[in-house]
């Protein structure tokens, strides 16, 4: 599945105020509580900011002066009150927690007393005495428990009150199915379905019980038929909701090797929400119609049918599903017949699947128009829109065509379905969804527009296609075991999309890009709250928290690090073997290093070196020392962590040790096409020397073009050496190890590694860089910073930081044409260089943007527009009511998805409160705004020095909707949480998010994402403390 993320780069650092007024932790009161806000339409809102301030013992409302207010206020914090700070504040409290001594003097107590005292003391000591000396006990609720015995499982009970037969969240292996027939008839007008399913079971060990998944279907018959007789029996169905199982108990035990039919019909109700079997809705001639879609990755094929929802139940299936005239209905397989029935009904019945997981399967009822062709291998490949947006799909199906052609050589293994369809859905919370045969997609992700859709959007939709075609093999043909190793399908096919594109499209030019996830996937993993690629989950929320960047990114940057130093042929057979060994079963993680080891030309011990990077959380920083005197290589390994906790100085945080893939070049030989210059060593030891061969070596340049998943700290002389080269020579160095350079500068920074004042000295040579890699790194890294100095409030400071950009970049901006000129590269830099222009104010930028945006409100045609540039037009027209008026009319009725997003992301990124509470609020309640854009609505609007405050007030408001539309844990809460929160950087904000998520009732404090949340903030605060007198500076 492709995540979906338009927000672009996780910030960092990230921040606001720091809130001097709150330094001394002031016990804090009633916070506004019950001003709420309301969906009203942007003229009817009113904002009274200094109504809802925060009030702290001592300190008047009108105690601060109006800048003051503006930038250090805590905004309008809704909805709660922070109680007492923690427990040894309660111990300075007069009252329950405290007692006064008394004004008299103490009497001494009686004999009596000491006596009972004391018997109390031994009769206590005796109790522990016999406890301590037990042998081998082990005390539990039900006693003393030895260890050589085991202990009773506790059954919970069913909603009826008998007790249900299974205590685990995970199902028993006791039972798996085999085939499965399901009979759906969806409702699209009362918007409910009634299904049938028959399950082939076969008892693995012999059992008393069937347990299986179910979850908001009634289940009105069950009846089981053993193989051997004709005659099936009814069953009682018990329910156990809090693990979403249902099971049928059994008195006498079902033998091992035997066979059954399980039969269950039910009924439900379409989801409301955006996974299983759910409702969306469309136009069609400005009317609206109802669409029925799936989404069941990672559990919610439950929702639709009575299953084993777990990966490595994999079974066949045969579908059949009873419509309408009016729609037509698509699963996995080719159509195999449509029958009339009465009342104007069709069925129609689908091909027998191949064995797959529960969480692929897929099925659409909708009315739906499509456009066909057939690849070199025979496959026809079919994409799917609704019908006002058929003049959209032709791209999409030539790029699938290329692609899985591309696939079917690479892997040599064929697809194995007759057909593929690719499906654009109004209404879908993810990017995409691999499901076998039936790929479903958000708009925004398939469909593309060849008159105003800009070549990111081209790029974006080609991306997404590779990924989902990746998928086909690797998560469907071979599936993890278990989530815990969701990297093995989310990492393969996230380094499928980039490898594919580079062999297919090369004109895409989609190495920046790639190294830009690289260096996403570290920004998240240099965290304390990072997790290991492979890492134990049980429960649902844990499991979509895999769903994030490190299962993606990560596995993507690790697998490109292991097919560079192996080489790419190596790589290639490895994964084949991989592939073909385990095709329609399921793997864990040791499974592809043993395949890899297999291919007879690898001198490594692949699976040693990469259980390192796959059990282990976070990466290393190699510390480099050249010593040109002995002219050898002093080397360290550390783990890498921006923020040091009090637990990172235990042991175990010392005892982290990587197998490092070092590439390296030297001064005395640093031609890159060379393969001799370019060296090789295996970093397996804490410390380690390199004995140069060359003569006078002066530096050395590791981690060549950043396909190494570490980041490098060099030596004083060296890093000295290096900015030399790079003011005279800069072109010696690729433009990716240049935007390595500079990304590990800041990052090394932020850790106070090393001073801002050594990274201002390295990018001094950026004046004259004209590539894009080094040139965008450095933007979204001086962008982070201008915004933490911005909420700041500090004026002269962040005056000072546009100086210092447009010294650097100035006269490469005022070069920039306004146009879709060039190459994809030159194209996209063009596109952040004045985006970045225009929000930092740069006069030329807005004027010209100005001028573009009233062409196009006297034309209403987005074509007259550079569509490169169309994204930046808007954000700058946005500034106005009027601009933002025009853009909301005009968003409400274009068809063009792409375009619609543009114009929803100049909406958000205004500092017009009312703009943005209307915005919030439609997203919501999905009036005008699809819920879906919710996440991307609050992520935007949380980087603008306005919006940033009121997206937080809004997640507070309405949590409870936001968890009901969205998964907790989902990758849409993750993107909630962890980006309204982002700019946070005060130790006020730090306490109230804390006490927000600690306050709810719900795991909600227990998600990964709520950690990372908190320390993004703690980071923010260390970042200001240790760099902002400093920047000033040198500034």
């Amino acid at each position: 599945m492709e995540s979906h993320s338009q927000s672009g780069r996780a910030q960092l650092p990230r921040n606001m105020i720091e809130n001097s007024m709150f330094e001394e932790e002031p016990d804090i009161v009633n916070l506004g509580k019950d001003s709420r806000l309301h969906p009203l339409e942007p003229d009817e809102i009113e904002y009274e900011p200094r109504s809802s301030r925060l009030l702290v013992r001592g300190l008047g409302e009108h105690d601060l002066d109006d800048e003051e207010e503006d930038y250090e206020s805590s905004a309008r914090l809704l909805g709660i009150s922070f109680m007492n700070r923690s427990s040894n504040h309660r111990g300075n409290m007069p009252g329950a927690y405290s007692h006064e001594a008394s004004s008299g003097s103490c009497s001494l107590p009686t004999g009596r007393t000491l006596l009972v005292g004391a018997f109390v003391v031994v009769i206590i000591l005796s109790i522990s005495m016999v406890v301590y000396f037990l042998p081998k006990c082990t005390f539990t609720k039900e006693g003393c428990h030895k260890k050589n015995t085991k202990l009773t499982l506790v059954y919970p009970l069913a909603t009826n009150g008998q007790p249900f037969p299974w205590p685990k969240m995970r199902l028993p292996s006791a039972v798996v199915p085999v085939h499965y027939n399901l009979n759906l008839l969806p409702n699209l007008t009362t918007l409910n379905f009634t299904g049938s399913v028959q399950i082939s079971l076969l008892i693995i060990e012999d059992t008393n019980n069937i347990t299986l998944h179910s979850l908001g279907l009634i289940i009105t018959e069950a009846t089981i038929t053993p193989e051997t007789a004709k005659q099936p029996q009814n069953f009682q169905v018990l329910e156990y909701p809090l693990h979403q199982q249902i099971a049928i108990k059994f008195n006498t035990m079902l033998p091992k090797g035997e066979k059954y039919t399980l039969n269950l019909n039910y009924s439900a109700n379409l989801s409301d929400g955006l996974s299983g079997f759910y409702k969306g809705t469309y136009q069609i001639k400005n009317k609206t119609r109802i669409l029925a879609a799936t989404q069941f990755e990672p559990f919610a094929a439950r929702n639709a049918f009575p299953c084993f929802d777990e990966p490595a139940f994999k079974a066949t299936f045969r579908i059949s599903i009873i419509r309408d005239a009016d729609h037509i209905s698509l699963s996995n397989m080719p159509k195999n017949t449509t029958t009339s029935l009465a009342n104007g009904l069709y069925q129609d019945t689908f091909s027998t699947s191949v064995k797959m997981s529960t969480y692929l399967v897929a099925f659409i009822v909708a009315n739906l128009t499509s456009i066909s062709n057939k690849t070199a291998g025979g496959t026809l490949v079919s994409v799917y829109a609704v019908p006002d947006k058929m003049d959209q799909m032709d791209y999409a199906l030539e790029a699938t065509v290329k692609l899985l052609n591309f696939y079917e050589n690479f892997f040599s293994i064929a697809y194995p379905l007759k057909k593929l369809d690719l499906v654009a859905l109004p209404d879908f919370e993810a990017g995409a969804m691999e499901n076998w045969g039936l790929i479903t997609f958000r708009e925004t992700a398939l469909l593309y527009n060849e008159e105003t859709a800009s070549i990111m959007d081209k790029q974006i939709v080609t991306i997404v296609i590779a990924h989902e075609l990746a998928h086909q093999w690797f998560g469907n043909l071979v599936t993890m075991e278990w989530w815990n190793d969701l990297w093995l399908n989310e990492g393969f096919a996230t380094f499928m999309e980039f490898f594919s594109l580079e062999k297919v499209f090369p004109d895409f030019q989609v190495s920046d890009r790639f190294l830009h996830t690289r260096f996403r996937a570290m920004e998240k993993d240099s965290m304390n709250s990072s997790h290991p690629l492979s890492t134990p989950v049980e429960t649902f929320e844990q499991i979509e928290e895999m769903f994030d960047s490190i299962s993606y990114e990560k596995g993507a940057s690790i697998l490109l690090m292991l097919k560079d130093f192996l080489n790419e042929t190596n790589f290639q057979q490895g994964i084949t073997q991989y592939l073909m060994e385990h095709k329609y079963g399921n793997t864990r993680n040791e499974d592809l290093w043993n395949c890899m080891a297999k291919v007879g030309s690898v001198n490594l011990n692949v699976k040693e070196m990469m259980k390192t990077w796959t059990l282990q959380t976070g990466f290393p920083v190699v510390t480099v020392k050249l010593d040109t005197t002995a002219n050898k290589i002093h080397l360290r390994q550390d783990r890498f962590l921006r923020i040091a906790f009090p637990q990172n100085s235990s042991s175990s945080f010392h005892s982290y040790l990587w197998h490092i893939p070092l590439t390296y070049i030297t001064s005395s030989c640093s031609n890159y096409a060379q393969p001799k210059c370019i060296k090789k060593w295996l970093l397996k030891n804490k410390t380690d020397t390199i004995d140069l061969k060359e003569p006078n070596v002066t530096w050395v340049k590791f981690n060549m073009n950043m396909t190494g998943y570490y980041i490098v700290n060099y030596d004083k002389s060296t890093t000295e050496e290096l900015n030399e080269l790079l003011q005279n020579n800069h072109l010696a160095i690729s433009d990716q190890d240049r935007a390595g350079l500079i990304n590990n500068a800041f990052v090394l920074a932020s850790a106070g590694k090393i001073s801002i004042e050594e990274v201002l000295n390295l990018i001094s040579y950026l004046k004259n860089e004209t590539s894009t890699a080094p040139i965008v790194e450095t933007l979204l890294q001086l962008n982070d910073i201008y915004m933490l100095v911005e909420k700041r409030g500090d004026l002269s400071v962040s005056n000072l930081m546009k100086k210092y950009i447009f010294n650097i970049f100035g006269d490469l901006i005022d070069q920039q044409t306004w146009s879709n000129n060039g190459s994809a590269s030159e194209r996209y830099l063009r596109s952040k260089l004045l985006a970045t222009a225009c929000n930092l104010n740069y006069d030329m930028c807005v004027q010209k943007a100005n001028i573009m945006f009233t062409k196009w409100m006297n034309t209403t045609d987005l074509s007259v527009l550079p569509s490169d540039l169309t994204a930046t037009i808007l954000t700058v027209g946005a500034r106005t009511v009027e601009g933002w008026t025009f853009i909301r009319q005009m968003y409400i009725q274009l068809q063009s998805e792409s375009d619609k997003n543009k114009m929803l992301s100049a909406m958000a990124k205004t500092n017009n409160v009312q703009h943005l509470i209307w915005l919030m609020y439609s997203g919501l309640n999905h009036n005008k705004i699809r819920t879906q854009e919710l996440p991307f609505i609050l992520a935007t609007s949380s980087k603008s020095r306005i919006g940033y405050l009121f997206a937080w007030d809004f997640v507070k408001e309405n949590w409870d909707d936001l968890i009901k539309k969205f998964h907790l844990g989902s990758y849409s809460i993750q993107t909630i949480i962890t980006e309204t929160t982002s700019q946070f950087s005060t130790k006020t904000h730090l306490l109230e998010v804390q006490t927000f998520f600690d306050s709810l009732t719900d795991k909600s404090s227990q998600l990964g994402s709520v950690q990372e949340a908190l320390e993004m903030i703690h980071l923010n605060i260390q970042w200001m403390e240790k760099n902002l007198k400093n920047l000033e500076k040198q500034l």
